[in-house]
């Protein structure tokens, strides 16, 4: 487990730069070095998206423990969950508007609303997103 590096997960990024692009959310970027390193950054804005795995962050719906070494898992995904906590307040603190996304919200039946979401923390009007 120590040997496997973080690299974030491609796929689950491209599916949510491909909602940005389909909904004419424009001006992000990638890579900011910014704390918790969020995954999308609107500087001007300043707002940080994070697209948070639904294993390795615990969502409530779709997150689960491993059934061998329970002990080992429950407590790494606790220590996730309060890395997320307090890089939001770090970033918050600092004036920057935080807005974590599930991986699940990337779903086609939720994608609207995941879009509406990103919009109105933009300062966008949510209706015009298509």
């Amino acid at each position: 487990m120590s040997l496997i590096r973080s690299r974030g997960n491609h796929t689950t990024e491209l599916r949510m730069v491909a909602l940005l692009r389909a909904n004419g959310l424009t001006g992000w970027r990638r890579s900011e070095s910014l704390p918790g390193s969020p995954d999308f950054v609107w500087r001007r804005e300043r707002v940080a998206l994070f697209v948070d795995g639904c294993f390795w962050h615990g969502c409530p719906r779709h997150g689960h423990t491993p059934r061998s070494r329970i002990a080992y898992w429950a407590a790494k995904l606790a220590r996730n969950a309060k890395r997320d906590r307090r890089i939001s307040r770090e970033l918050r603190a600092a004036g920057w508007a935080v807005l974590r996304v599930w991986e699940c919200a990337l779903r086609p039946l939720d994608r609207g609303r995941t879009a509406s979401r990103i919009a109105r923390a933009l300062g966008r009007d949510a209706s015009a997103v298509l």
